[in-house]
Order: structure tokens, then sequence, then C-alpha cells
């Protein structure tokens, strides 16, 4: 379990992160989703020590995590946005490069190489130079890699960053399988159908603040299952509802220009960072 208590990240006279309160169970999939500049990206760097609290404190399994705290450290891998691999390594290079820096014995790398990259489809290509992969090739290899020392709490911070929809959806399946193992993960994520295809529970954030916090359906069934778009002279207009019942009556009396759907965790994102853009 990882409990996260008034965390807070200041730079100077900025807060990136603004007396965060959560708990993340173990073995869920939890999605911290917010706006450019809502301190997700923030908030994963201090849950992996890159980056220390101005105020507050990170718990893992009720053991404060600092950079001392070398056993809880072991407990997380973190796979960053950027590709932290040189680029004339081979897959086999790469895999065996992560397990010596933790001392891993030859023949457990070996091994594990071979596990890993066969799970991730990645197999026939190991011979093959980080130059010379796809952008969806090397997002698997950086997850192979993270998981070599097997840890409990995977931190992703837009695994999928660039990637095509079909490379997406690859790499949605890799996930699930990884988490079925019990494994703790926390994605932060740009593509809002992402979480909502993968999490078990979303934090919204937004100025560094917690706004909501709740299962995806949970949350799209406050704002209402039933949306109605109409295009006007000021631009789309949504307006959600309860019930099917509800939007159906409505959407009769509105123009011809409106449609019926169902409510996305997109709408709920965007009805909530409208919401705090105004209180400002």
């Amino acid at each position: 379990m990882i409990e996260i208590k008034d965390l807070t990240k200041k730079f100077g006279d900025f807060t990136a992160v603004d007396h965060l309160n959560m708990t993340i169970n173990t073995g869920e999939f939890f999605g911290l989703l917010g706006p450019n500049g809502a301190g997700k990206t923030t908030t994963i760097s201090m849950m992996s020590t890159v980056l220390l609290p101005s105020e507050g404190e990170i718990l893992i399994d009720g053991k404060k995590l600092d950079r001392k705290a070398s056993a809880e450290k072991r407990k997380l891998s973190v796979i960053t946005q950027e590709y932290s691999m040189r680029q004339d390594m081979t897959m086999d290079e790469v895999m065996e490069y992560q397990g010596r820096l933790y001392f891993l014995p030859r023949k457990v790398i070996k091994q594990k190489s071979d596990e890993l990259l066969e799970f991730a489809g990645l197999k026939e290509f190991r011979k093959r130079t980080v130059r010379h992969l796809s952008g969806g090739m090397k997002r698997k290899l950086m997850i192979c890699r993270a998981l070599m020392i097997e840890p409990e709490i995977l931190l992703l911070d837009e695994p999928t960053a660039g990637m095509d929809a079909l490379s997406r959806r690859q790499m949605w399946n890799l996930l699930r399988q990884v988490n079925v193992r019990n494994m703790t993960i926390v994605l932060t994520t740009h593509y809002i159908e992402e979480a909502q295809a993968l999490c078990d529970r979303v934090a919204l954030v937004n100025r560094g603040k917690l706004q909501k916090l709740d299962t995806p359906d949970n949350l799209i069934q406050e704002l209402g299952a039933f949306a109605v778009d109409e295009t006007g002279k000021d631009g789309l207009k949504s307006s959600y509802f309860k019930n099917r019942d509800e939007a159906i009556a409505y959407l009769s009396q509105a123009g011809q220009d409106a449609t019926f759907r169902m409510t996305t965790l997109e709408d709920v994102f965007v009805d909530v960072a409208g919401q705090t853009l105004e209180k400002k």
C-alpha cells in the first residue's frame, strides 16, 4: 500500500504539488490524470525519490520512503517519458546491464531476459539495437527492463506517449498482464480513454491539488452517464443526464445538430478542469 500524506513540492514561489492526500492499494491499477502543469510528473518524481518533498511524506507499507530507505526503494521501478537507453545497445545488452546494476547472477539475468522479452513479444528482435527499434518496441523494452528486478510497484509516466493507436493497444494488453500479477501500477497519461480502459481508480488533479478520486464508472455516473452534444454559434455544448429517458427527452427538443452518446471519463476530466479554471 502507498500512502501519500500532505505531499507538497515547491519550486521557489511556485507550488507544483499542493498538500496531496491519497492511498493506493496493493495490486491496484491507479491513474493520475490532469492537464499540463497539473503536478502529475512532479508527484511521480517524488514517489521515485528523484525529487524530495517540500512538505509531507510518502509511506510504502507503513514505512517512510526517502533516498535512504533502500528496502522501500527496491520495491519501486520507474518508466519515464523519455527513452533512457543507449542507442547502440541491443535488447539483450540493455537487459544484461539492468541485471548487473542490481547484482543479479548471470544465469538469472539470462533466464529473466528470455522470459520478459518473450512476454512482451520482443524475443525475435533481441539482437536489434535500440536506435533501430520502433517507438512502441522501445516502450515495451523499457517495461521489460523495469520488470527485471521484480518490483512490487511500477510507476509509469506517460508510457504510451507518441505511440500510434495499434501500438498503444498492444501496450495496454501488456500492462493488463503485468497488473494481473498483483503488481501495483501508478499511471500518468494524457490519453483519458487509456485511464478509463485500464485503471481501477483515478485521481484528477489540477494546479497541484486533488479534485476527484474514484473509479472511472463512479465518476461518470456522478456527472451523468448519458450525454447530448449540441453544436451552436458558440461551439459545442454538452449536457449530461443521470438516466436515458431524460437524455432522450432533452434530445427531442434540441436542434437538428444535437447527438446522443454515452458519457466518458474524458467528459469528467473536461468538466473538472473547466470548473477549476473558472475558479481561478
